[in-house]
């Protein structure tokens, strides 16, 4: 699994630390560009200036992240920061002001759904549907980074649990918890992402 942002961490790269600061940038920058890549409408340009500047405001607004409340996982924190700075340059797109709708409804109901991740079934019609790739790739990169790894190693990578356990230092059956947590999850995200769509394209 990737590396912990705990308190440690944290006074280190409050004190400038290069290390620290390398080992975020390396640990964060391709999952939080995921993460806000759809939010802006797959615009590159975008997306990169939403993940500079949040980068430089997590930098510079460290002493306000928590690692206990976060259980040493920094990604939450990133995604609210990132959230705000998507929300600032979205506001200068007036053609991207239904994109902000969607996905400040897609939150909400999210909010909702992770909540409780009931086991929800995908019904056949939506997984045949030509969009269902897209779909994927979208729900994808809005999981938190241990989920989405957890479900790469083990339906794109064909890694068996053992093999996960002994390469992220896990019991099998933690792994298997990690791996069940993770597909709820997609589950309840895919299910989000496909009724605020249709909502969208109605």
């Amino acid at each position: 699994m990737g590396p912990h942002f705990d308190e440690v961490w944290r006074q280190q790269a409050l004190r400038g630390d290069t290390v620290a600061v390398k080992q975020l940038a390396g640990a964060v920058l391709q999952p939080l560009y995921s993460f806000c890549l759809y939010r802006v409408g797959r615009n590159q340009h975008l997306c990169e200036e939403v993940v500079q500047e949040t980068m430089l405001k997590a930098l510079r607004d460290l002493k306000n992240y928590q690692p206990a409340r976060g259980h040493d996982n920094i990604f939450p924190w990133l995604t609210g920061l990132a959230r705000n700075e998507i929300q600032r340059i979205l506001s200068r797109e007036k053609a991207a002001s239904s994109l902000q709708s969607l996905w400040l409804k897609m939150d909400q109901e999210l909010l909702a759904i992770y909540a409780s991740l009931e086991a929800e079934p995908l019904a056949d019609d939506v997984l045949r549907r030509e969009e269902t790739r897209e779909l994927v790739n979208a729900t994808m990169a809005q999981l938190a980074p241990q989920y989405r790894e957890a479900l790469e190693a083990k339906y794109l990578g064909g890694k068996s649990v053992r093999d996960l356990a002994s390469a992220w230092h896990l019991s099998e059956k933690a792994m298997e918890s990690q791996l069940t947590r993770a597909r709820k999850a997609f589950r309840a995200t895919f299910l989000a992402l496909s009724r605020n769509l249709e909502a969208e394209l109605v």
